[in-house]
């Protein structure tokens, strides 16, 4: 019976000196360090123009800045075997240009114009979830100087989000 009681004061003691906590403890947290897994400016270009998944993974811990040597020659040969015909797209971008601007994983931001994936006139000056990028890139793709070229491969017949966007942040729809 002592040794049950004596068990219990430093059980106990042990616990109360473990829930003690300093208020000014200024021991720094401790280092945790992050790994970039993933990057999508523009949604699915890694997907379609990285076959190999050592590509695809390359490109998302790539630094923008690199991406444009390290990728544009296979994104070009990539279009040019998805889209053997290409000369231009609707942008006029040859396929060098066009595919320099792909493998630069990059979405910039208009901040005083339309903020627009691509609306026909504005390019690239944002993104807003209502926003049909795949459309565009799939335009961009097999469209053609005038983008009417392979009218069956520009576009995914996906025309809408299935719930509706909020009006205010976090805009995305809710889950179901």
């Amino acid at each position: 019976m002592k040794t049950i009681k004596l068990f219990t004061i430093v059980l106990g003691s042990g616990l109360l000196a473990a829930s003690c906590k300093k208020e000014d403890d200024s021991t720094p947290a401790p280092t945790v360090y992050y790994q970039q897994q993933d990057q999508m400016g523009r949604p699915a270009i890694n997907t379609v123009f990285n076959v190999p998944a050592a590509d695809k993974d390359a490109f998302n811990v790539t630094t923008p800045s690199n991406m444009g040597a390290a990728f544009q020659a296979k994104f070009q040969a990539r279009l040019l075997a998805l889209n053997p015909g290409y000369t231009t797209n609707a942008l006029t971008l040859n396929a060098s240009a066009f595919t320099g601007i792909l493998a630069t994983d990059v979405l910039g931001v208009s901040t005083t114009g339309v903020t627009t994936f691509f609306d026909g006139t504005n390019v690239l000056t944002g993104r807003k979830p209502d926003d049909d990028v795949i459309d565009v890139e799939l335009l961009l793709i097999f469209g053609g100087p005038a983008g009417t070229s392979n009218p069956g491969l520009t576009k995914d017949n996906v025309n809408g989000n299935d719930k509706p966007f909020l009006a205010s942040f976090p805009y995305l729809a809710a889950p179901f």
